[in-house]
């Protein structure tokens, strides 16, 4: 287990998940993404190490989980485990705060 920098709550769940990257995964797992290319082909253009990298973390910390894919043979596939769907009332509100709070903005991705 990584060192913490500190016990508050807010910094330890800031260093899981407080990059720019992170919740942006997540939200597309929410919204039903579960391949890599899904995950690189959304609006914000991710670069595929980055993405490679979230996602390990978000397996590693056990908010998302890698399964064989019932689409694809021999492909693996990405869901949010229950305790990364409980961060989905933070990204919800996030987004809430952003449509209500920054002039421009839009939810424009749609569950798949």
């Amino acid at each position: 287990m990584t060192p913490k920098r500190s016990p508050c709550p807010i910094a330890c769940t800031l260093d899981l998940v407080g990059d720019k990257w992170t919740l942006l995964v997540v939200r597309d797992l929410m919204l039903g993404r579960s391949y890599f290319r899904e995950f690189a082909a959304s609006p914000e253009g991710i670069a595929t190490n980055i993405l490679s990298d979230r996602l390990n973390r978000l397996v590693k910390h056990e908010l998302a989980e890698k399964y064989p894919s019932h689409e694809q043979s021999g492909r693996e596939a990405y869901r949010l485990t229950s305790k990364g769907r409980s961060l989905g009332r933070i990204v919800r509100e996030i987004k809430e705060w952003g449509l209500a709070n920054i002039q421009g903005t839009e939810a424009r991705l749609k569950p798949q």
